[in-house]
């Protein structure tokens, strides 16, 4: 079974529609014990870190996430899934974060003289730096949609799977460890390049 966390962020439909054109159906929920129980995880989203993580906190789901991760079943972070999956996010103050992933998020912050509107949105060319298995058929030079003002900062750089530029700063747009796969970009809005990993981790087995 595949689970699409429910937890009042967003991009659920977007999701659950772009998993049943790929040939499965999802399950939206927001109860804990299914997605213990669930064989894959997907954990999009969109807002903030801190609504997010307290959301997550209220529901059960963040204990349910780690849960998961401990047990070896893969999880795909999507957005701000990608973010709160990190130590700590530097948005609303401060945001104590899942800690599956060792490093921050932070606020995309220019040299001086470098001129960039923050959000960033638009269709950006990810750099990936080695073999995944959710990587397979996607060509180099593949462009993904961003929409974000944050992100993030691993504190290895083993972690990181890909990156893209924004102004004077590359970025991480991707970061992989072990059955954990997350992507700043909505990867269901990101065209065939998005599907085509989207039905990867469908079918991955870490």
């Amino acid at each position: 079974m595949i689970a699409v966390l429910d937890y009042d962020a967003g991009n659920l439909t977007s999701v659950a529609c772009a998993v049943r054109h790929l040939g499965h159906e999802p399950e939206i929920t927001r109860d804990p014990e299914v997605v213990r129980s669930a064989d894959r995880v997907i954990f999009p989203g969109v807002g903030a870190a801190g609504s997010s993580m307290a959301s997550l906190e209220k529901l059960g789901l963040a204990d349910a996430l780690r849960d998961v991760h401990s047990a070896g079943r893969p999880i795909l972070g999507i957005c701000i899934g990608c973010q709160v999956a990190f130590s700590r996010s530097e948005e609303d103050g401060g945001t104590d974060c899942l800690g599956l992933l060792e490093g921050e998020v932070v606020r995309f912050s220019f040299a001086e003289g470098v001129e960039r509107k923050v959000p960033h949105m638009g269709w950006n060319e990810v750099r990936f730096g080695g073999p995944h298995a959710v990587l397979e058929g996607i060509p180099a030079g593949s462009q993904f949609y961003f929409v974000h003002s944050y992100h993030v900062v691993p504190a290895a750089p083993a972690l990181v799977l890909g990156t893209a530029s924004y102004g004077d700063i590359d970025f991480t747009a991707a970061v992989a460890r072990d059955n954990l796969v997350a992507v700043q970009f909505p990867a269901e809005k990101s065209g065939p390049a998005g599907l085509k990993l989207l039905e990867n981790f469908l079918e991955w087995s870490p």
